[in-house]
């Protein structure tokens, strides 16, 4: 069995967990919504922390390939 990548259970996990959260929110009614909150909000983090860092890996790479003497040694 091949070993899964770890960015790929994140990956499936973020959208997965922001689903959880949505039908909790759904199902709940008054005060128990809130117990719904901190896996919302902890989906959304990762949601933005997954953007932000595709986000500095391709400028990062725009900028090897615009100098690349900007490369990293080996």
């Amino acid at each position: 069995m091949p070993a899964v990548n770890s960015r790929l259970l994140v990956a499936l996990a973020t959208p997965l967990l922001l689903l959880l959260a949505l039908g909790g929110l759904l199902q709940r009614q008054g005060v128990e919504r809130l117990q719904a909150l901190p896996t919302l909000l902890i989906g959304s983090g990762l949601l933005v922390a997954s953007a932000e860092g595709y986000r500095r890996r391709r400028h990062r790479l725009l900028r090897a390939l615009r100098d690349p003497s900007e490369l990293p040694p080996p």
